[in-house]
């Protein structure tokens, strides 16, 4: 069995799969409740689908990018667990989760993938498929709503968190003629469940001494100066 965590925004995720089957998962938008919540969910989770911590096989988590605090947070509590049980700790990126939700796109238009970033800023990245998956054409960077549009042709699906004022920001450039996209609520939702499948492909590809817990680092990303 494999415990997925993941607190890198304000959502809080958590995940049991046994390689095969999502057997449980959590997901709440925490705000800055991360330390308060965490251990207690993990805890209520795990005694609900009857599994302990000798039923578990490997740790995934979530490294960022996102918020400094929040992903410090799981971090910490993933390698404290991993290294106690001596688990092997596989990393995941916030963005690699939210596009692992997304489906090859019917039309041309490029994906941006967005994560929180706090004071009204996104951490984003543009992907485009080729032969039915998702490539990196711009690398993860950080601005603010209307930096993001205004790096973009205004044309693109996007998928991820969006804040208050980035939700304006896309309705301002929609009635502009920008052709945008939007993915449902419920695909935009960053779930732990895609942290462990990730994991265990990477676990099956790799093998389990290829992700000591005491080399997961957090990830973050710097603003421009």
């Amino acid at each position: 069995m494999l415990l997925a965590i993941d607190t890198a925004t304000q959502a809080l995720s958590i995940a049991l799969h046994d390689g095969a089957a999502l057997a449980a998962e959590h997901t709440l938008k925490a705000d800055r409740r991360h330390s308060a919540l965490l251990a207690p969910l993990i805890k209520q989770m795990m005694a609900q689908c009857d599994v302990t911590s000798g039923d578990l096989s490997a740790l995934a988590v979530s490294v960022g990018p996102g918020s400094y605090t929040g992903t410090r947070i799981g971090v910490a509590m993933a390698k404290g667990m991993a290294a106690a049980a001596e688990l092997p700790l596989v990393p995941v990126t916030t963005l690699e989760t939210v596009l692992a939700a997304q489906a090859p796109p019917s039309d041309d238009l490029p994906l941006i993938v967005t994560v929180s970033a706090g004071r009204d800023r996104a951490i984003w990245a543009e992907y485009r498929c080729q032969r039915d998956a998702w490539v990196e054409r711009r690398a993860p960077q950080i601005r603010d709503w209307n930096g993001l549009l205004a790096a973009t042709d205004g044309r693109f699906k996007l998928c991820g968190e969006i804040s208050d004022s980035g939700l304006e920001a896309l309705r301002r450039a929609r009635e502009g003629g920008a052709r945008i996209q939007v993915a449902a609520a419920g695909d935009r939702l960053r779930r732990a469940g895609y942290v462990a499948e990730i994991a265990w492909q990477r676990l099956r590809a790799s093998g389990r001494g290829a992700f000591p817990a005491d080399e997961v680092m957090p990830l973050y990303i710097q603003a421009p100066a």
